[in-house]
């Protein structure tokens, strides 16, 4: 299980609107969906096939079980843990060299671990990528990572952010879903947040997200601050858009 100590945790709730923070990680902390596509037309190049960009949008936020299954599709004669660990393999490797980091990202997640608001991880990558990431942010930016391997049923399901949410509450008495915001930039990301019961907040990058009144959509993290996510708590998501 991937984890770290709790460090920006307290015995009772924040007296703040806002309680904590559930982040996506590929396409909102990171900018890795290239080096994603990369990975998925070179395994299915390597068994004779062609993959086009079309292809590789239909795999933007899904479970890593899910996009296996569309390469097997495509030709790659490997069985879905195999095609996982290639595609991890890669993408992992080009982290290792330049990490993208989306605009915004890692200066919202220095000021939230500074005003003591607790954040958490919520990705469908694997522990591997997803702590070669946290290395490279402050030790304690994340309470915890919930990670794909973790999760029986991946985005668009909410099971990954009711997992992320009924942990960080057994470890915050009164935490309450409507004083979480859970940050995203798919369409299965802010379906899962959204089914969760989570405030969601929507920040497309690799494809635009459809129009929804049950959620908030800023067009960047670059600028915001702690307290524009806590005025998603406290306002109709038609108010806090853009």
């Amino acid at each position: 299980m991937s984890s770290s100590v709790p460090n920006a945790l307290q015995t009772d709730p924040r007296p703040g609107p806002l309680q904590a923070v559930l982040w996506d990680m590929d396409g909102t902390i990171v900018d890795t969906e290239p080096y994603w596509i990369q990975a998925e037309k070179d395994l299915v190049a390597a068994y004779g096939g062609s993959w086009t960009d079309s292809d590789a949008e239909a795999m933007v936020g899904q479970a890593l079980t899910y996009s296996a299954g569309l390469l097997q599709n495509a030709g790659v004669p490997l069985t879905i843990r195999e095609i996982i660990d290639r595609l991890i393999s890669q993408v992992t490797a080009n982290v290792r060299t330049q990490i993208p980091w989306r605009p915004g990202a890692r200066e919202l997640l220095a000021e939230l671990r500074e005003t003591g608001i607790p954040c958490v991880m919520v990705t469908m990558s694997e522990p591997v990528l997803a702590n070669e990431i946290r290395r490279q942010l402050p030790a304690g930016t994340f309470e915890f990572l919930v990670t794909g391997d973790m999760v029986q049923q991946g985005k668009p399901h909410p099971e990954p952010y009711e997992l992320a949410f009924d942990r960080l509450s057994s470890l915050i008495p009164g935490l309450v879903k409507d004083r979480v915001v859970a940050i995203e930039d798919s369409l299965p990301g802010v379906t899962s947040a959204g089914a969760a019961g989570l405030v969601t907040l929507g920040v497309p990058h690799f494809l635009p997200l459809p129009p929804d009144e049950g959620r908030h959509e800023w067009e960047t993290l670059a600028g915001r601050n702690a307290a524009d996510l806590a005025s998603l708590v406290t306002s109709a998501p038609a108010e806090a858009t853009r």
